[in-house]
Formats: structure tokens, C-alpha cells, sequence
């Protein structure tokens, strides 16, 4: 039974989500989606002890250079190299072993099934930036949890421990960071077990692609408008200088 191992992996970046490290995932996806016979699982994870930072702070800033249709082009190109993990046509285990903030959070809840670290950081930071939630996020929270959960998570922006997400029902189990990938793998080997054809129709009969891309579209939109705003600069200013932004809604 072969179950497949994606390690998101820039040690440098704390594994932050590049344009690069996109089109290398999405052509990952890609390959697995052709092999012959498919594989029964993926398990995502991270290398050097975190899942990812979210978005390059570096990538983030070349935004605000950029016009608007360029941006709104560019961060639907962008989310869709990620969240083409929703088009396997198999189970994906998101072993999430260490911090996941933003878009990386957003990558996690893409998965069909979470497993979190205690010890880690969980946050839908995007307002704290000055921006839209993106990734997908603005539908998949709201998918998986309803409107009342999605306003707390996406709203507030907090950070969450693992156990704190796991009383939300934010993931299917919280461990200790050293067994992260363990129990993802016991969660795909079971998975493994069942009839993979019905795991496939079940996965294709229970996602909506066409909301999703109609999700991300308007996500692209309301992104490419705060990149362009002060409030997003000041939110990057203040990152590098360790403070809390001032919004002035300019």
C-alpha cells in the first residue's frame, strides 16, 4: 500500500510559502495525480520544526509594487498551486508539526484530515496584515465550521495552542510534537484499508471546485486592493520593527 510523504521544506523562511516553492508543490500534485495505480494517501508535513510561517514577508512586500490587475491575476495563480492538493482524487493527512499561521493554516485545512501539534501556534493572521483572508481560507473555514466559527477565526486573528484548536474541533487529534507524523501515519494507514475506489468517489462527490475557485477569485479581488493601501505597509513596517500596526484605513 503506497502512502506518500510531502515535506514543505526552506529552512531559511521557516518554510514560508513562496512563488517558487508553489509551482514545486503544484508540480508535485501533478505528478501524483498521474501515477499508475495511484498512490492510497499523501501526509503533509514540515521539515525544521515548523509546518510553515505563511507568507514570505520578502514575497509579500513585492505586492505593493505591482498594479492591481497584477496582483489580483498573480494570488489566484498563486492560491491554486497550493490548493491543488484539493484535487487529488485521494485522502490527504495534513500532519501539522509545528506552527501554521496564515496561509499555511489555510494549506492545513485544504487536507481531508488534521492532525496538530500541543505545542504549536495556530492563526488566521490576515487582518493583522492589513489584508483579506486568503488561501482559500474565507471558504474553507466557513465550509468546515459554519459562519459563526469562521467570523471568530478569521476575524479576531488569534493565536490558538493546539489544544485550543483541538477543543474547536480545528483538527481530528492534537499530540506532542515528536508524534505528529506517527499519528498521521496511523491515520493513513487506515485510510489505506478502505476500498479506494469508494475513498475516491467520495472525495470527488463531497468537494465543490467550482465554489472554491468562485471563493478564491473574490479572495484575489479584495487582496490585490489592500496591497495597494498604506495600512498594508504599515502592517510590513511594523513587523520589522517588532510593534503593533496603527491602522488609519488609508
Amino acid at each position: 500500500i503506497k502512502i506518500e510523504m510531502l515535506y514543505l521544506n526552506h529552512e531559511e523562511t521557516r518554510n514560508s510559502m513562496t512563488w517558487e516553492m508553489g509551482q514545486e508543490f503544484y508540480n508535485y500534485i501533478q505528478t501524483l495525480k498521474n501515477r499508475d495505480p495511484l498512490p492510497r494517501c499523501l501526509i503533509i508535513s514540515g521539515r525544521n520544526n515548523v509546518f510553515s510561517s505563511g507568507g514570505n514577508l520578502s514575497f509579500l512586500k513585492s505586492f505593493h509594487e505591482k498594479t492591481f490587475e497584477e496582483n489580483r491575476k498573480d494570488m489566484f495563480t498563486f492560491y491554486n498551486f497550493f490548493l491543488s492538493v484539493r484535487t487529488l482524487p485521494f485522502p490527504v493527512v495534513a500532519a501539522v508539526n509545528g506552527h501554521a499561521i496564515g496561509a499555511a493554516l489555510s494549506l492545513a485545512f485544504a487536507c481531508d484530515l488534521r492532525v496538530f501539534s500541543m505545542e504549536s501556534k495556530y492563526s488566521f493572521n490576515f487582518v493583522k496584515l492589513g489584508i483579506h483572508p486568503g488561501m482559500g481560507s474565507s471558504y474553507l473555514v466557513k465550509e468546515l465550521f459554519g459562519l459563526d466559527r469562521a467570523n471568530y477565526l478569521l476575524m479576531l486573528g488569534e493565536i490558538l495552542t493546539g489544544q485550543e484548536a483541538f477543543r474547536m474541533g480545528l483538527c481530528h487529534d492534537v499530540v506532542p510534537f515528536d508524534d505528529v507524523i506517527r499519528r498521521a501515519t496511523e491515520l493513513a494507514i487506515n485510510l489505506s484499508e478502505s476500498g479506494p475506489l469508494a475513498l475516491r468517489l467520495l472525495k470527488k462527490n463531497s468537494s465543490n471546485y467550482e465554489e472554491l475557485q468562485a471563493a478564491l477569485r473574490k479572495e484575489a479581488d479584495a487582496q490585490a486592493q489592500n496591497f495597494l493601501s498604506q495600512d498594508f505597509i504599515e502592517s510590513l513596517k511594523a513587523i520589522e520593527e517588532k510593534r503593533k500596526a496603527i491602522f488609519r484605513d488609508l
